[in-house]
């Protein structure tokens, strides 16, 4: 035990710590400036793609005098960009709504030989601390004095209740945290005590945790690599096919005309011509509406999240859960319903229902309130519940029974006891609760030893807490006369327990069959843990044995190098401490998983922050949400695998836009490529080209942004780590429409252009329509990628992608209708209208026919 002066410190004492050890407060995560939030968004691999796309469309607007293609590429930029900072900031300012911390508690301490009530951030190193019931312990500290403490450790180490004392004769070898030590965060649930604070704000071990939190993670998400992957392949091919044609210009230059016998100011000029034509193509081959379209439907799924109690932070975040390989979550409040609940009651005497409920009720210190929560002792307050729940109202029988005499419960003697005169029976009672054999052996035999032993392994070897309940008659004038005297009624035995939340097992299901492995973490027993485990489904007796479980002892002992080979198969880390979960966090991504935690406590700050997603609990400290990627506002495990659905439809709803722009890109630059081989010019004007790339693009994001998350999704296994975004599939998707449309494109011109005719302005208007309602319908079959049912289907769940379809193609005719000069377009007649759209639409029916074929092959 350490020294203390029982008189507390003095002023000069208080001001010199305070000097030394710094206030009593942890420091905040500093948020981000708006500037850096802004900036952070150019460092998408696209936008990087974007920006060195408009770089050279300035330097070819500088040279044609024309900056319409550099005005809608920036525009794009500023579009994505904006769009991906605002939705991030609002989150932000949503969570700070949510999350409030407040260092002004008052706190009883003893200066100067007197109490005093001072703001927890002046609370020093060496201050005297009295804690009670119901407070927050305000800094860590030793204990000096301690009556029937238990402390709810569970922002720290998931465990609701902890006794704590400073007889070492009762210290718990097992305990995550010393016995006689208490720490900064977590509550008095019981009890009453006094602390030589030890350590200080950031010096704390929830200091050392929130540190932990705030490091930056330069873990990339897997939707990152991918699209950094997707702008080195467009940023090859575009260079690629700009050195291909300009070859093929150049040659013909040289070969097929006159240019060698002009003077070198004349040669210079045209090369540099063509050598902006092989730049044009580059800012063509970068598909402008990528960035855009990626940004919304993140933005947009974030918004819907919210409406399934998922507060997003950072949009990524959406993404990513889609990714997830692994799922670590904390127990108590995350599967368990952090409430303590008697789960069995077993009877061994004759005392009449309402006498024993009378003896529950008066010997108890605990409370409910309005809403039936505990306020108090969590395990009294279950045996209050269950009264409740019987139909007993245990305020009036606590009312009508007169207090004789009161033992409160200690470590030392595992049993609380009550004198009373009983309300019902008149009689004057002993009332006894207790450890069970602490109790039983105040008994007189009544031959059912066999039977209690019994029920308590039962229970036991189900990691339940177990209370024995007895009494007896007694005219003794205190409780330890009259527990001496023995010769007690044995009552019953009450099972206890954290009980698992109704629609976590349903939820586990559904990850698992996801193909998503769960481990539970927690500061909890290994028996306790792992019988979690087997009510969740998670744990079959048959299957799983030590390989599958650790503590965090064992943990911490072990290398890395051993651990690599048993962390994914672990599935429960018992009496872990905060940085055990941060540790398997690294361990598991070393091993290539994308993970996932859960937690509500500051323990689960650190993981929640090195992993790959970190979800708190709306109802979890502070420091757990500054931590995280989303905040559950529901605390339920249930909408993690909806998290999941989400986040797997979202990255199969970009995949899908990626099909459809890249089919764009795809048929524009063969066309051109075409053009520059057999001298026929483009004929899309930079404005029709900019309605193509960007305004129809943003449409069509918001099309595939809005499609609703499929269920079908969750039983796929998750997508590897490295797969690239454009799988094969979608590869022979987008050369097989796009080599469609190119076909169909040049066959119009050439047959205009049979004998060296002009092109007609109306034939350039039909041109540019049948290219726009080619995309129209190819949404369609974009729309219809990786599904298993018809996309004309109804119109339910999917409402939202036919109006924007509608407006697209409203779009494209008003703007032929009234384009004129500016779309070089004039209007066509409602018969061309009906042949132009109706031809078109062979594309979609085509691909709905491929894809009923396959269905049907596959079925």
């Amino acid at each position: 035990m350490i020294r203390f002066s029982p008189v507390g410190l003095s002023a000069r004492e208080v001001a010199e710590s305070r000097r030394l050890h710094g206030d009593n407060v942890i420091a905040p995560p500093r948020d981000e400036p708006a500037w850096r939030l802004l900036a952070e968004k150019f460092r998408d691999p696209i936008i990087k793609v974007l920006l060195f796309a408009a770089v050279l469309s300035l330097a070819i607007g500088c040279v044609r005098s024309d900056f319409t293609e550099s005005i809608g590429i920036l525009c794009a930029i500023v579009l994505a960009t904006c769009v991906g900072f605002f939705f991030e900031w609002d989150a932000r300012r949503r969570f700070r709504r949510l999350n409030r911390v407040n260092d002004d508690i008052a706190v009883k301490v003893m200066r100067d030989g007197a109490m005093r009530s001072v703001p927890r951030r002046e609370v020093v190193v060496g201050d005297l601390v009295v804690i009670e019931s119901g407070e927050t312990v305000p800094a860590d500290g030793e204990l000096v004095e301690a009556v029937s403490l238990k402390i709810d450790e569970s922002t720290l180490t998931g465990e609701p209740e902890v006794d704590k004392t400073v007889d070492a004769a009762h210290f718990d070898s097992e305990a995550t945290y010393p016995s006689n030590i208490v720490l900064r965060g977590t509550t008095v649930a019981d009890g009453y005590g006094r602390l030589v604070v030890t350590a200080v704000g950031d010096r704390t071990e929830a200091g050392r945790v929130t540190e932990q939190a705030a490091a930056p993670n330069e873990e990339p998400t897997p939707l990152d690599r991918q699209l950094k992957r997707l702008s080195r392949l467009i940023g090859r091919v575009g260079v690629g096919l700009a050195v291909v044609i300009f070859c093929i210009l150049l040659g013909k230059a040289l070969f097929f005309s006159d240019l060698l016998h002009n003077d070198w100011l004349v040669v210079s000029q045209h090369v540099l011509h063509l050598f902006m034509v092989s730049v044009a193509i580059i800012v063509m081959a970068v598909p402008e509406g990528l960035s855009m379209s990626i940004t919304l439907s993140l933005a947009m799924s974030m918004r819907r999240m919210l409406r399934t109690n998922n507060l997003v932070r950072r949009m990524h975040a959406c993404e990513t859960m889609g990714a997830v390989t692994v799922i670590c979550t904390d127990k108590t409040g995350t599967l368990t319903q952090n409430r303590m609940h008697v789960q069995e009651l077993e009877r061994y005497d004759t005392l009449p229902e309402r006498d024993f409920a009378e003896i529950v009720a008066a010997n108890s210190t605990a409370f409910l309130d309005a809403e039936g929560r505990i306020l108090g002792n969590p395990t009294e307050g279950a045996l209050l519940a269950w009264l409740n729940e019987h139909g007993f109202s245990y305020e009036s029988l606590r009312a009508s029974a007169a207090i004789v005499d009161r033992l409160t419960f200690s470590t030392e003697r595992k049993y609380m006891a009550t004198i009373i005169r009983s309300g019902v029976s008149g009689r004057r009672m002993l009332c006894v609760k207790g450890a069970p054999e602490i109790v039983r052996a105040m008994c007189a035999d009544d031959g059912r030893e066999a039977c209690v032993a019994a029920q308590l392994a039962a229970s036991q070897s189900r990691a339940m807490r177990t209370l024995g309940i007895a009494w007896a008659e007694t005219d003794a004038s205190t409780c330890r006369e009259a527990v001496a005297r023995g010769g007690l009624h044995f009552a019953a035995v009450a099972a206890i327990a954290d009980p698992v939340r109704a629609d976590v097992p349903a939820a586990v299901q559904r990850c698992r069959q996801a193909g998503i492995d769960i481990k539970i973490v927690t500061g909890d027993t290994s028996a306790t843990a792992c019988e979690i485990a087997r009510q969740t489904g998670l744990w079959d007796d048959a299957a799983d044995g030590d390989a599958n479980r650790m503590t965090g002892a064992e943990f911490a002992a072990a290398s890395d190098e051993e651990l690599l080979g048993r962390v994914r198969a672990l599935k429960v880390l018992s009496r872990a401490r905060p940085l055990d979960k941060q540790r398997l966090v690294r361990l598991l991504q070393r091993c290539g998983e994308v993970v996932a935690v859960t937690g509500d406590g500051t323990n689960d700050a650190p993981a929640l922050n090195f992993a790959h997603v970190g979800l708190s609990m709306g109802s979890g400290t502070s420091v757990a949400k500054e931590a995280s990627d989303i905040t559950l506002l529901d605390d339920s495990f249930s909408s993690i695998a909806t998290a999941v659905m989400w986040g797997r439809s979202l990255y199969r709803n970009i995949q899908r836009f990626v099909l459809f722009q890249l089919t764009i890109n795809f048929a524009a630059i063969v066309i051109c490529l075409a053009g520059a081989i057999f001298g026929t010019e483009m004929p899309l004007t930079v404005v029709q080209i900019l309605w193509i790339n960007i305004i129809m693009d943003t449409f069509a994001a918001m099309a595939m942004a809005s499609l609703p998350p499929n269920a079908e999704v969750m039983n796929e296994k998750p997508r590897p780590r490295d797969e690239f975004i454009i799988t094969p599939a979608m590869a022979r998707t987008i050369f097989v429409c796009g080599g469609a449309m190119v076909a169909l494109l040049l066959g119009m011109l050439l047959r205009w252009s049979v004998g060296g005719a002009e092109l007609t302005l109306r034939q350039l208007t039909l041109f540019f329509s049948v290219f726009v309602f080619m995309q129209f319908w190819n949404m369609f079959n974009a729309k219809g990628f990786e599904t298993s049912h018809s996309v004309f289907r109804s119109l339910k769940g999917g409402r939202e992608f036919f109006l924007i379809l509608a407006a697209i193609g409203v779009g494209q005719v008003v703007i032929v209708e009234l384009g004129g000069e500016v779309f070089r377009t004039v209007p066509l007649t409602w018969q061309e209208w009906l042949i132009l759209i109706g031809a078109t639409s062979c594309f979609a029916l085509a691909g709905e026919a491929v894809r009923a074929l396959r269905r049907r092959q596959f079925r």
